[in-house]
């Protein structure tokens, strides 16, 4: 319970961080209709072969070191992240949730909630930026995905906007991804697993298992 209380003040204080960052660095936030307007340009991502973009690590609440390839086991996901040491009030044990180890998003889609900026593509921390199209329809959960040498399912779990999301990208970027349309397309990203150890970089094809 006290590691709980202390991983939450740690994230209000990441997000109250982040919301100043933004003001002081006069970041621009897109509003809804700026973002309904490039939306069908973010959705045109391959369906059967993409690729990765990027790769973003998480050692520590708020931290991004972004990678040229990494590592992914069945036991910690991505290996230096900080998945396996986040509990998480709806897994099982409260524990890591199992089914939310590794999360990818669209390139595209961030390409668009960032207004185009690069140098943000890794703050919302997810540690797969590929440009594949990952709408529930082209992507199922139980869908497997060879990367790499890896091998990543997708899980049920969904993937959503939060308040820390709020503090990067604004509050019409958080209704934007978790409408009901935005989840559908998966515009926050996907939830997934390793099922296959191995070792993915920057550029690896992405195909369905």
């Amino acid at each position: 319970m006290i590691q709980r209380i202390r991983t939450a003040l740690k994230r209000m204080k990441n997000l109250q961080r982040n919301q100043s960052d933004s003001e002081a660095k006069n970041i621009r936030h897109l509003n809804t209709d700026e973002l309904e307007a490039g939306l069908e340009e973010a959705l045109t991502s391959p369906t059967d072969e993409g690729i990765v973009n990027l790769i973003v690590c998480r050692p520590d609440v708020g931290q991004r070191k972004v990678l040229q390839s990494a590592e992914f086991s069945l036991e910690i996901g991505l290996v230096g992240d900080n998945w396996s040491k986040k509990p998480y009030s709806k897994s099982p044990d409260g524990g890591p949730h199992p089914e939310m180890q590794v999360t990818m998003i669209n390139s595209r889609v961030l390409d668009l909630i960032t207004a185009g900026d690069s140098s943000r593509m890794a703050v919302p921390g997810d540690q797969l930026v590929v440009d594949f199209d990952l709408s529930r329809e082209n992507i199922p959960p139980g869908t497997k995905l060879n990367i790499g040498s890896a091998v990543i399912e997708v899980t049920e779990t969904p993937h959503t906007g939060c308040a820390q999301f709020v503090g990067w990208f604004g509050a019409d970027a958080m209704r934007f991804v978790n409408s009901s349309r935005g989840r559908e397309l998966c515009l926050r990203g996907i939830n997934s697993k390793v099922v296959q150890p191995g070792v993915i970089s920057q550029g690896d094809k992405i195909t369905k298992g």
